[in-house]
């Protein structure tokens, strides 16, 4: 049933969601009219010869008819249960982020905690096809990543993606997961504990309307939402053809840092971090790389991140090993990003050492063994 537009009771949300819901329209449209008018409810009650100067006439008629509800009362009754929500571009809770890029979604619809929205974010992707050496790295990138105060940002896809929301939960961080579908269908399907968790310690976001499935063509406009969050983007896996250099080049187009972890020459997953690698990606081999890079962005970060006080001696593990990575570190490169003067990093490494945390390997490098 169409409800007649003088009688129109609905909430902001709700014309909002029917505004994005309207056939035809489209994000360019959308934004035309409300550059126009300013807002949905100014849109709603403009009149024919108004609408007619920004749109065709059949969609200008559409927007005459007024709200249909029975398209959007599905939507105002998941709005009622816990955690969910829409976020339009006119809400203080909006990603700042997402206003730098072009064409950014005219809506949000989340599950879980808004408040990571506007938190310093990295993106994570790479390969479906994944190997258990590219999921380990995705895990433990993502753990210390998180650990050093960033929000990892990932597609909950299968692979890397999976691999990276997992990695945060043994962290005292949160992950975003931005995917293609409606947000009361879990894609793909084998991910929904997953989903469940990620929305219990961070939150997932969609543009896409209730009961929108998954569709090749939904994914790159995904995409270009998991890099405009982040203030870079972490390849860790990819083919030559693989969505995740979509993700990388839209990183790029929106000025983001872009990050890819090299691999054998024989792997096929290899080839596509280092075609962007040859191309001006910097090469990661550990989490001090990529906060290196980073550590301009964040003025409101302290050196150790959110960490706080590094405690050696205390029961948790030394939070200078999430600057270390996995793999070989120079003692420079801790030095800047831990914020440490030399002499009390010189005396925590030797400590580390002592406590089997840590060794010492030629060439001034010290790697980790826990």
């Amino acid at each position: 049933m169409m409800q007649n537009k003088a009688n129109i009771e609905e909430s902001d949300v709700a014309l909002w969601v029917s505004l994005s819901q309207t056939i035809g329209l489209g994000n360019a449209g959308i934004y035309q009219l409300l550059t126009k008018f300013g807002s949905p409810e100014a849109i709603y009650t403009a009149k024919s010869h108004q609408l007619r100067e920004v749109v065709d006439e059949p969609i200008a008629q559409k927007i005459l008819n007024g709200i249909q509800t029975d398209v959007i009362k599905p939507t105002l009754d998941w709005l009622k249960k816990d955690n969910t929500h829409i976020v339009t571009l006119a809400d203080k809770a909006y990603p700042q982020a997402l206003l730098e890029i072009s064409n950014p979604p005219i809506l949000l619809y989340a599950l879980g905690d808004l408040q990571w929205l506007n938190h310093p974010s990295i993106a994570m992707v790479g390969s479906r096809s994944s190997t258990p050496q590219g999921e380990k790295n995705a895990e433990d990138f993502a753990e210390s990543l998180c650990n050093s105060g960033l929000c990892v940002v990932s597609g909950m896809a299968l692979g890397i993606d999976g691999a990276a929301h997992r990695g945060t939960f043994k962290s005292n961080g949160a992950t975003i997961a931005v995917v293609g579908t409606g947000l009361d269908i879990v894609y793909p399907a084998r991910h929904r504990d997953l989903a469940h968790k990620i929305a219990e310690r961070g939150l997932i976001i969609s543009e896409f309307a209730l009961g929108t499935p998954s569709k090749a063509q939904n994914f790159p406009r995904r995409n270009r939402i998991i890099s405009g969050l982040s203030l870079g983007c972490l390849v860790v896996e990819a083919n030559v053809d693989s969505g995740s250099l979509i993700t990388a080049r839209l990183a790029i187009e929106q000025g983001r840092e872009v990050f890819a972890i090299p691999g054998s020459i024989h792997s096929p997953v290899a080839k596509g971090c280092h075609q962007l690698i040859k191309q001006g990606a910097k090469l990661v081999e550990n989490t001090a790389d990529i906060l290196e890079e980073l550590k301009n962005m964040l003025p409101n970060i302290s050196p150790l991140g959110l960490m706080g006080e590094v405690e050696v001696n205390g029961s948790e593990p030394n939070p200078v090993l999430a600057y270390m990575g996995f793999d070989p570190v120079d003692f420079e490169t801790v030095l800047t990003v831990s914020g440490l003067t030399t002499e009390q990093l010189s005396a925590m490494l030797m400590v580390m050492e002592l406590k089997g945390e840590i060794t010492a390997l030629n060439g001034g490098k010290y790697q980790r063994l826990i």
